[in-house]
């Protein structure tokens, strides 16, 4: 017990060294030092032992230093690290474990070979990377070269209205503010709006320049190879290049112009008293008079790179939403939760079975196409809704449009997932989930119209009941 030395000890190992000390000099019970260290009596009574004879070294873990059960040998390590240095030296180390189990048989996991090639230096962990550097770009030469757009969703009118997203174009060559545009939310709908202002007030730019939003670029553009949006399409056909930024510091004029913007505009907004998105859009024009007064500067070249419009252009018929959809053998076509019945005509049974387009529009028409024509339908909708005043006093009808009501309370009127957002139109933002205890409209059965049925019938009696139960000043008063 007088040996004196240094020795190497956890944090848990140097709790259980006060505990045992404890238990040593009988200050302590065995068993309310095995309740303590949640071990054993007999456990207790070994390390006793154990710190009697070797002292505090005794409670030391003797596998410490030891090799593990399950280390590699070092002549497949060099085996495995040979093969990397030949013929996989630039590999990643994911890459690089799959081609050792699949050209040489040699089974590890990734983190092993990772370990290996970061201590050959093969390999740079990311954290131990010195940080990426974006030089500027130089601007484009002309006005109307290259566009940067981006929304800002943001207070604008701070406490006086809900947030709401400025849509923002901006000239790269001159930082001049070509468009400003509010909306509810950032959408294809809502940059088809602001598109359309740009290209009749200026013409058409040679690029647009934006990030990576559903917009512009498809989510699924990973695994299907096709990043084409609608947005893309339109602009396609209107002969106007688009690119996505890879990160926001690339467009890096449109996003320090949001914060002017954030700064700046939010004021000029409260110092008029506008609270409103119409009123909004109504006073931009004045303000991006004085904003490209203040903040523009000239290009290097006088060429004004746009385009007018073509005759041949129609902005009405190409920025729309389009879809494909088959013809079934009863002459209708399904979009979006709608049912739509084509005329019965002889041009029109042609059609079963073939694809035709649906075309939606930013104001909310949708018109169903073949050969280059617009097909006559009906147009029945599966989530249409009962208006509360259409619930007259009629003996029967009255009650048949109330039970209507409540089965609509209880389904899932959401549109599809893949159909375009119409804030623009007034319309909410469809909710990604259904509303917990609401039900798709095929998922109803007998029993939920019966329970419906029921609370129909039962609400005239709940009512007069209500009306009948005297209220506490009446009580009081007999």
């Amino acid at each position: 017990m007088t040996r004196t030395g240094t020795i190497t000890m956890s944090m848990q190992e140097l709790d259980r060294l006060k505990v045992i000390e404890a238990v040593a000099e009988g200050r302590l019970m065995t068993w309310r030092a095995a309740e303590r260290l949640g071990l054993s009596r007999r456990q207790i009574e070994r390390m006793v032992i154990r710190y009697r004879d070797d002292g505090a070294a005794g409670l030391v873990s003797r596998r410490r230093g030891a090799s593990s059960n399950h280390q590699l040998s070092q002549s497949l390590l060099d085996r495995v690290l040979g093969l990397i240095h030949e013929r996989y030296a630039d590999f990643g180390p994911t890459l690089a474990c799959e081609k050792l189990r699949e050209c040489h048989g040699l089974v590890l996991s990734k983190e092993t070979v990772r370990h290996l090639m970061t201590d050959a230096g093969l390999w740079v962990p990311r954290k131990q990377r010195p940080p990426k550097v974006y030089q500027p770009r130089a601007r484009r030469a002309c006005y109307g070269e290259l566009v940067q757009i981006d929304g800002s969703d943001h207070r604008w009118f701070e406490d006086r209205a809900p947030a709401c997203t400025l849509l923002v174009y901006i000239d790269d060559a001159t930082s001049r503010l070509m468009m400003l545009h509010f909306t509810a939310s950032e959408s294809t709908f809502s940059y088809f709006e602001a598109t359309r202002a740009y290209l009749e007030q200026h013409g058409k730019p040679v690029a647009f320049y934006s990030d990576k939003y559903s917009v512009f670029r498809s989510t699924a553009a990973a695994s299907t190879g096709r990043s084409v949006t609608h947005f893309g399409r339109a602009m396609y056909e209107l002969n106007i290049d688009t690119f996505c930024a890879n990160s926001s510091p690339a467009k890096g004029r449109v996003e320090r112009a949001h914060l002017t913007l954030q700064d700046r505009l939010v004021k000029e907004l409260r110092l008029r008293g506008i609270s409103t998105i119409a009123g909004a859009n109504a006073y931009a024009p004045c303000f991006m008079a004085a904003y490209n007064t203040r903040f523009a500067r000239p290009p290097r070249s006088g060429f004004d790179a746009h385009r007018p419009l073509r005759t041949d252009e129609n902005l009405d018929l190409l920025m729309t939403w389009r879809e494909t959809r088959r013809v079934s053998k009863s002459l209708t076509v399904q979009y979006d939760r709608v049912l739509y019945l084509l005329d019965d005509t002889l041009a029109n049974r042609r059609l079963v079975h073939r694809y035709i387009h649906v075309w939606e529009y930013p104001d909310g028409r949708i018109e169903i196409r073949a050969d280059g024509r617009v097909l006559q339908c009906r147009r029945y909708d599966r989530l249409a809704e009962v208006d509360a005043g259409a619930v007259v006093e009629h003996k029967r009808l009255g009650h048949a449009l109330r039970l209507a009501q409540v089965i609509q309370a209880q389904r899932d009127s959401r549109r599809i997932s893949g159909s375009p957002s119409r804030t623009n139109q007034g319309q909410p933002v469809r909710a990604k989930e259904r509303v917990a205890g609401t039900k798709k409209q095929r998922e109803f059965t007998r029993e939920d119209i019966n329970a419906a049925l029921i609370q129909v019938v039962e609400e005239p009696v709940k009512i007069a009941l209500r009306a009948s139960k005297p209220t506490p000043r009446s009580a009081s008063a007999h």
